[in-house]
């Protein structure tokens, strides 16, 4: 046995052995909804373990050094010293929310009561609503990601015992997005595990934004999973903006299952973090679904980030459009890997996807592959990518005009970036991202409060 195979054994088998060593813990105090799960998910994790270069799905990113590294687990809420809500300041002041935190994938216990949204939602802390809400989950938790042989997706469902839940009834609308902020702090390296769960009813309306921000130098592992339900004639935003330290490594993997005429929205914004892997996968159950699917990141130094999409149109007309960009600068690695499956019976469908990237050194590196799987011959779908350096011509073009090199560049590429900002449909959060986004290409860190990137 090769040593590369054994490290994956003892790497995969560590996982292992902290869940039987803590299985009593999980359960404690956890709801009979999230307890049942935990063993069917342990065994399918450790049919594949920690994935490697040899998943095909995760070619390009090495998650095995990652998760080798030794952490502590935080299988239990854990006080904190300091009031959260004085000592984080979100970096959009501007953005009029209801705010909720979360500290190392727990419900922060110190969040103020969310007032002023429409009677029958429910809002808050997974653990609790699962204990006292149960009909309310039952019905949607793990139906999405108990369908993936995502190893990782597995190990989430044997460990998860807090994370966010969002219930919106029917024929209901809330005007202000809700804001999650993830927030990782500790003196220690940590291990985190979040679950999320959002159901949004027919006819029904909500806009949430995650962010996802570390607040100490420490190494962290989170490993996040969200399911989203999206009910038909339903309109959903969903962003995910991710700042975090060098240190932070981070494995998020959304779930979105459409139905009928329904519209969604998602975009993740990576302005800063070490190694982050994002798995979307969207199922178009319903017809007449429409789904847009956005993402860019900036990296430098040798951070990574790596996107995976899925998007499965099961029924006739419906209509995807997924754009990512990513800039690559200094020794950093992207990748994209973008996957449209148009099923037998999704007649009539239209799907499209492009990933550009722009590389602003010769040790950058990209790795793309568009992929598209049609099994219905009515149909409309296109696929492409592009790796390369900042057009030469439009940067003589401005320079040509009295405009300095580096002024140029930026100018360049914040036109890059802006074609994925415009989209957002929050306008305060559409505006402070092009801010972050400038700050970022001029090497500024653009710090939240008390937030810590080094």
């Amino acid at each position: 046995m090769t040593q590369t195979v054994v490290n994956k054994i003892a790497v995969s088998e560590k996982y292992t052995s902290l869940f039987q060593v803590n299985r009593e813990l999980l359960d404690e105090g956890s709801s009979p909804l999230l307890n049942r799960m935990r063993d069917v998910a342990i065994k399918r994790f450790e049919k594949v373990g920690v994935p490697g270069f040899k998943n095909e799905d995760y070619k390009y990113t090495n998650l095995e050094r990652v998760f080798d590294k030794e952490y502590r687990p935080v299988f239990q809420y854990e006080k904190v010293d300091v009031d959260l809500n004085e000592v984080f300041r979100c970096d959009v002041p501007q953005l009029n929310t209801f705010t909720v935190l979360l500290i190392n994938g727990w419900f922060y216990a110190r969040n103020q009561q969310l007032s002023g949204l429409p009677d029958g939602v429910v809002a808050g802390s997974l653990a609790q609503l699962a204990n006292e809400r149960p009909e309310l989950v039952q019905d949607y938790l793990n139906r999405q990601a108990g369908l993936s042989d995502d190893p990782l997706v597995a190990l989430n469902t044997a460990f998860a015992k807090d994370g966010f839940f969002l219930y919106v009834p029917d024929h209901v609308v809330i005007e202000k997005p809700i804001q999650v902020i993830n927030l990782m702090r500790s003196e220690d390296a940590v291990f985190a595990t979040q679950r999320n769960l959002i159901i949004i009813g027919k006819n029904s309306q909500a806009k949430v934004i995650f962010c996802d921000h570390t607040l100490s130098a420490c190494d962290f592992l989170v490993n996040n999973v969200t399911e989203v339900f999206v009910g038909r004639d339903a309109v959903v935003d969903v962003y995910t903006i991710q700042s975090q330290s060098n240190n932070a490594n981070t494995v998020n993997s959304s779930f979105f299952k459409q139905a009928e005429n329904s519209n969604l929205l998602t975009g993740t914004a990576t302005l800063h973090g070490g190694l982050i892997r994002n798995n979307l996968k969207v199922s178009m159950d319903g017809e007449h679904a429409e789904a847009k699917v956005l993402g860019m990141s900036f990296t430098d130094k040798r951070q990574h980030v790596d996107n995976f999409t899925n998007i499965e149109h099961n029924k006739a007309h419906c209509l995807s459009n997924q754009l990512y960009k990513n800039v690559l600068d200094e020794d950093s690695v992207g990748a994209f890997t973008g996957r449209i499956h148009v099923a037998r019976d999704a007649q009539k469908t239209n799907a499209f996807q492009r990933n550009n990237n722009v590389l602003l050194t010769d040790s950058a590196k990209m790795n793309t592959k568009p992929q598209l799987i049609i099994d219905a011959d009515d149909v409309k779908c296109s696929h492409g990518a592009t790796v390369g350096q900042i057009d030469e011509e439009a940067l003589f073009y401005l320079r040509a005009r009295g405009i300095n090199e580096p002024d140029a560049r930026l100018m360049l590429m914040n036109a890059f970036a802006h074609e994925v900002i415009q989209e957002i449909r929050v306008e305060p959060l559409r505006d402070r991202i092009d801010e972050l986004v400038d700050k970022r290409l001029r090497g500024e860190l653009a710090r939240c409060h008390s937030c810590d990137r080094s």
